[in-house]
């Protein structure tokens, strides 16, 4: 079994489990994910089957959209709800303030990554340095918020639409615009509500998939890519990864006369070479 399915992940359990109860329910060993979610968070996480396993880097979206709720007045080690209480206070929601900084906020700067994350430093991630009580120098990393929007907000809680760049963590975000306007706050909620061109609307519970009640994308309905039907020479030429004379677009699926994916394949200094092999 090929192809991608979308799952929208529930809150309080890893991505890992969601991939092991697709595995188990579909009865195939190959599976993986594109794109963690924290256990709080919850979903669109894009699950590639079987030999879509390979496709998982054309798959890795630029852009993620997020919808995250704020609760102020506590801060935590690990930036969201879920970790442990380090500052609390009494804290009041200047909203024109906030407004203000979240006009100002869509763009590309240097966001330290939370010390809870898998972003290795000397081979080891950082989470482990945490867990062990190590201090060490985050580092930092580019990021583009691309929107900012604010969609909800109470006395002591806010609630944001952000479209963000791959690797932007939405808790290091949210503790830069509390920085900003001198208050303390933790994430208490995430929702992925898109990644690339994978929308929730368009997603499964891990109980449809129990119940046989899903569809499984293909290359096709994922990415524009031109296709070929490959002839029995071509064919064996693609299913032997043989380099091809730059006569085609810069990117392209292969297929056989029965409509089977072979491979993309890519221009590469004047030769097409194998970018997935799919058989």
């Amino acid at each position: 079994m090929n192809g991608i399915l979308i799952i929208n992940k529930p809150k309080g359990i890893t991505s890992r489990d969601v991939v092991n109860k697709i595995s188990k329910i579909l009865n195939i060993k190959k599976v993986g994910h594109n794109g963690t979610l924290d256990p709080l968070a919850e979903g669109v996480l894009v699950i590639c089957l079987g030999k879509y396993t390979k496709l998982n880097e054309l798959l890795t979206s630029k852009e993620k959209e997020y919808i995250a709720e704020v609760t102020l007045g506590i801060k935590t080690d690990t930036l969201d709800i879920t970790g442990n209480a380090i500052e609390k206070r009494k804290e009041t929601l200047d909203i024109e303030k906030l407004k203000k900084i979240i006009n100002s906020f869509p763009k590309t700067y240097m966001q330290e990554v939370p010390k809870y994350s898998a972003v290795k430093v000397n081979g080891k991630k950082l989470y482990e340095y945490a867990r062990e009580g190590i201090k060490i120098k985050l580092p930092k990393k580019e990021v583009s918020i691309k929107s900012l929007e604010l969609l909800d907000y109470s006395e002591n809680k806010f609630t944001l639409r952000a479209i963000v760049s791959k690797g932007t963590y939405i808790r290091s975000l949210i503790r830069d615009i509390l920085n900003e306007m001198n208050i303390i706050g933790t994430m208490s909620s995430l929702t992925r509500t898109k990644q690339g061109n994978f929308y929730i609307e368009n997603s499964y519970q891990i109980e449809d998939i129990e119940n046989g009640n899903f569809q499984i994308l293909k290359i096709k309905d994922v990415l524009d890519l031109p296709i070929i039907i490959a002839g029995d020479e071509l064919k064996s030429k693609i299913i032997n990864g043989v380099k091809l004379k730059e006569n085609y677009p810069d990117k392209v699926l292969f297929i056989d006369k029965e409509g089977k994916e072979l491979a993309i394949y890519k221009k590469d200094n004047g030769v097409m070479i194998v970018e997935v092999m799919l058989i």
